[in-house]
C-alpha cells in the first residue's frame, strides 16, 4: 500500500474535518461516499435530481383544510398550470394531487 498527498483549498475548519474522516473512516467507506457525492453533484447541475421534492408536497399540502383540498381539485387543471410556470415536474404535481386526495379521505 503507498502513501499519497492530497491538495485543496479548505477553511481550517473543513480541513480538520476532513483530516478526521481520513483518520476515522476506512478507504473504501470513503471512496464510496466520495462516488455517491459525486454521482449525486453531476445529477444536479444536469437537471436530472431534484433534491427535496418531498418538502415541496409539504410546503404544497401540509397546512390545507378539507375545504381547501377540494377547491384545488375542482380547479386541478388550472393548478397544473401553475406548478409548472413554478418549474415542478409532473411526478411531483402527481404527489400534490394524491396528497390532496388523502387530505379529502382523512
Amino acid at each position: 500500500m503507498r502513501k499519497y498527498r492530497i491538495e485543496f483549498y479548505a477553511l481550517r475548519n473543513e480541513y480538520l474535518e476532513v483530516r478526521y474522516y481520513f483518520e476515522k473512516l476506512p478507504l473504501d467507506v470513503i471512496l464510496s461516499g466520495l462516488r455517491f457525492s459525486n454521482s449525486r453533484y453531476v445529477a444536479t447541475i444536469g437537471g436530472y435530481l431534484n433534491p427535496g421534492r418531498k418538502s415541496i408536497v409539504k410546503m404544497e399540502t401540509s397546512l390545507l383544510t378539507k375545504k381547501q383540498a377540494r377547491v384545488r381539485l375542482k380547479n386541478w387543471k388550472m393548478l397544473v398550470k401553475k406548478y409548472r410556470e413554478k418549474g415542478y415536474s409532473y411526478p411531483t404535481i402527481y404527489r400534490i394531487k394524491v396528497q390532496l386526495e388523502r387530505i379529502l379521505i382523512d
